[in-house]
């Protein structure tokens, strides 16, 4: 059976700290800064027969903006369609249905984005950032 949840205190952290570890967005993330991403963020697990599977991140005003990270599912369970059980829970998210701009970066998952309504951005002369090495 697949859940999905939004109930921190079941979240496995060492399992995330271990694929994030190792994956380009987040290489090198250490467990106490996995950690802290969690605390200040509002976080999805989905669990296959309450073992977890996958993880993704929302950080948010819960009005404005929210802005998504750190989704993944683990390799041995993709080709199931549980990215987009993820994703579309965290569409779906009721503390989050006022949000009116979400936002993300991907380098190599865009088909599954676009079937939730992601887009390239409108504007991406009006966006900035600052990257701290």
């Amino acid at each position: 059976m697949i859940a999905v949840s939004t109930d921190k205190s079941k979240l496995d952290v060492p399992f995330i700290q271990n694929f994030l570890k190792d994956i380009y967005w987040a290489a090198g993330r250490t467990i106490d800064e996995v950690q802290t991403t969690i605390d200040a963020s509002f976080c999805f697990g989905i669990y296959l027969n309450d073992e977890q599977v996958g993880f993704a991140r929302v950080v948010t005003d819960y009005v404005v903006f929210a802005y998504l990270m750190d989704v993944f599912i683990d390799e041995k369970h993709r080709g199931k369609g549980y990215s987009s059980i993820l994703i579309d829970a965290m569409m779906t998210e009721p503390q989050l249905n006022q949000v009116k701009i979400w936002r993300l970066a991907t380098s190599d998952a865009h088909f599954l984005y676009e079937k939730f309504g992601f887009k390239p951005l409108a504007h991406p002369e009006k966006m900035m950032e600052k990257v701290i090495k």
